[in-house]
This record gives C-alpha cells, sequence and structure tokens, in this order.
C-alpha cells in the first residue's frame, strides 16, 4: 500500500514529534525521512550500539529493553504507532540505550542526525520546535519513569 504525502504529513502532525510544525517545515522534514520496514522479532537497535538516527513509528508494535545484571531482558517499553524513539543518540551521541525488537510486522521513519543538521542549516525554527518536542517527551517518560520508581519504593516499604 502506498502512502499519499498528504496522509504522511497528516500521521506525522498527529505525532508529538510533529506537533507545531508549519506546512512548509513538514515539508522538509519529510523529505529527510526514510522508511524502514522490519519483520516480527527483528532487532531494530541494539543496547550499546552506536546511533546517529532516530525513528517514528509508523504501523506495528515493538518492544524496548534493557539489559539486567544477571544479563537477561527486561522489557521496559512498548511502542506503538505515532511513538518515536532513538532521539537520545541524536541529543547526546551516546550508544543505544536499549534495544528496539519488532514484535510485528513495522513500518518506521527514520531520521538522522545528518537530516537534522541540515533541517537546522535550512530552517533554525522548525529545528527548534522538534528539539522542543523531543525535550517534551523526554520530560514526559522521565515523570513516568519517577512514578514507577515511586511505586516500586513504596511497594518495598510495605512488605
Amino acid at each position: 500500500m502506498t502512502v499519499t504525502a498528504a496522509d504522511l504529513k497528516t500521521f506525522l502532525l498527529a505525532t508529538p514529534f510533529f506537533g507545531g510544525l508549519s506546512d512548509g517545515s513538514l515539508d522538509l522534514l519529510t523529505s529527510m525521512l526514510a522508511e524502514r520496514r522490519f519483520e516480527a522479532n527483528e532487532t531494530v537497535v541494539a543496547e550499546g550500539e552506536p546511533g546517529r538516527s532516530m525513528f517514528i513509528v509508523k504501523s506495528g508494535r515493538l518492544a524496548v529493553s534493557k539489559r539486567a545484571n544477571a544479563g537477561s531482558a527486561i522489557t521496559i517499553s512498548v511502542l506503538q504507532p505515532g511513538d518515536f524513539f532513538g532521539e537520545m543518540t541524536l541529543i547526546e551521541m551516546q550508544n543505544r540505550s536499549a534495544t528496539v525488537v519488532a514484535e510485528a510486522p513495522t513500518v518506521l521513519y527514520e531520521l538522522t542526525a545528518k537530516n537534522l543538521y541540515a533541517c537546522y542549516k535550512s530552517d533554525i525554527h522548525a529545528y527548534v520546535i522538534v528539539l522542543q518536542n523531543i525535550n517534551r517527551e523526554l520530560c514526559r517518560r522521565l515523570r513516568r519513569a519517577d512514578e514507577r520508581f515511586a511505586r516500586h519504593a513504596a511497594d518495598n516499604d510495605n512488605r
């Protein structure tokens, strides 16, 4: 099934990553995205590997996991259409912090650091909005992690 440019723009505007962008800025960023397809059980990114891109989930379902001290993988999140991941490597230029595996056939849109830099050079306003959107999402995730940590600590206190 071919996705029209209008359908893609409608989808992207509904995601937290692209919210608030003007039509022209959205066109610029859309032109920079590469579609990537993954089969069920295929690893998209692996914890510890170098990363210089982020992904927006168009369709499918993905599991995000971290290695535990014993070496086993602990699922920390599930991603669905509209979610994005990998953005931390664009900001801090560190290796991947988690492993992401497709649980079902999945379509992603990839934005590389090189293309984000090209956005900075050609449309600084769009670049600022994208960084604000990333920061907003990181803050939401930190708040959820804080809540989980507090619940876990409270559960341990009640034992």
